[in-house]
């Protein structure tokens, strides 16, 4: 019999890890197909795209639990060696049903785990009614099927960590975008669920003079995997000979402005082992030049006896008045967004709730 190919090696690995969660998220992988999606009962406003953009209007296919703009488009790509030309890369943007503050809305660029859309992603994270409620605008671009067959962005492969592939077209999406939309280029952030997260970190780290802050849920470490049976090893083991990787970020941008962080994590997680949260947080104190013998202020929290909220711990590590890193683990959380929608899967509803966490760590940081 012929050997799986890796991809499929890796999806079968997260399909038996995933397993061992929680009840909830078993049934829901059961399931071949994602849930549908209500069917939107209003029409939503047209994007606005000048041809020079090349950003157009795009099908949406669900509807936000929000009151603002929920606009659906695409943009072109360029073409690549081997690349059949135009490609498309399909993305939805929130904006809040209010008006915009005087250097535009702060924007939270959302990415999505793998096996999932961008629009499950904005239902599962609740992230459009929080942004409603603070006032962002918030981008969820969606992977292609043809570049990743499970929509997992390539957060392991070594050109997208160096700045190419899904790195490059992710930071040409956020500044047409806020060109567009008049987005407060000092307050742009980006946080993501599983390789989601992977990739805001990559995002972030070869554009620092982009995103002011990130926000990595059950994200795997930075600067190992180059492979998909090496992604999968990193998901599980960590990377013990690439934990240091973060010194070659910090050698090739002299004068690295920092990057403030939230790192969350369910301390029953299968699928992205709670090591990965651990060498983050090395990497996240090198990153904003805290000593890795810094103490932080620890905060811990009860769970309800409702079941309503998991018990978990919180690390604050402080460079003067500010917190640039906040470590958030989660007991009793396996790999699921935590306080999300417990019908879309990878998300759990019992809180903290992530997208709150993250709105409030975002507010207080900001590019000079």
């Amino acid at each position: 019999m012929a050997k799986p190919a890796p991809g499929m090696r890796l999806l079968r690995s997260l399909t038996r890890a995933a397993k061992t969660q929680q009840k909830m998220v078993s049934r829901l992988l059961a399931a071949s197909k994602p849930k549908a999606q209500a069917k939107p009962k209003r029409k939503v406003a047209a994007l606005r795209s000048p041809a020079a953009l090349d950003i157009r209007k795009h099908e949406r296919k669900e509807t936000p639990i929000a009151p603002g703009k929920w606009l659906a488009a695409h943009i072109a790509l360029p073409q690549q060696p081997g690349q059949a030309p135009g490609r498309r890369m399909a993305y939805w943007l929130y904006l809040p049903d209010q008006p915009a503050p005087a250097r535009g809305w702060p924007l939270i660029v959302m990415l999505h785990g793998c096996h999932q859309s961008a629009t499950q992603f904005a239902q599962g994270t609740r992230m459009n009614l929080v942004a409603e409620q603070k006032g962002y605008a918030v981008l969820y671009p969606q992977q292609l099927a043809s570049a990743q067959s499970q929509r997992c962005w390539r957060w392991y492969d070594q050109a997208t960590q160096q700045g190419g592939g899904d790195t490059a077209l992710l930071a040409m999406l956020v500044a047409k975008v806020c060109e567009q939309h008049g987005i407060n280029r000092r307050r742009i952030y980006a946080c993501g669920l599983s390789a989601g997260a992977g990739m805001a970190a990559v995002l972030a780290l070869n554009h620092p003079e982009l995103i002011a802050a990130v926000g990595l849920h059950s994200g795997p470490v930075f600067g190992a995997g180059h492979s998909t049976a090496g992604a999968l090893h990193v998901m599980r083991h960590g990377a013990a000979a690439h934990a240091d990787a973060i010194h070659g970020v910090l050698r090739a941008r002299a004068g690295f402005p920092g990057m403030p962080g939230l790192l969350m994590q369910g301390e029953n997680d299968h699928v992205v082992h709670p090591v990965n949260q651990q060498q983050l947080t090395r990497q996240w104190l090198l990153l904003n030049g805290l000593p890795l013998s810094a103490r932080p202020a620890v905060t811990s929290r009860e769970a309800t006896r409702s079941g309503s909220r998991h018990a978990h711990t919180i690390h604050d590590y402080a460079a003067g008045p500010r917190v640039v890193l906040r470590v958030a683990s989660i007991a009793g959380l396996g790999h699921a967004w935590s306080g999300g929608d417990p019908d879309v899967t990878f998300h759990a509803a019992p809180g903290p709730d992530a997208s709150r966490m993250m709105a409030a760590f975002f507010a207080l940081h900001r590019r000079a």
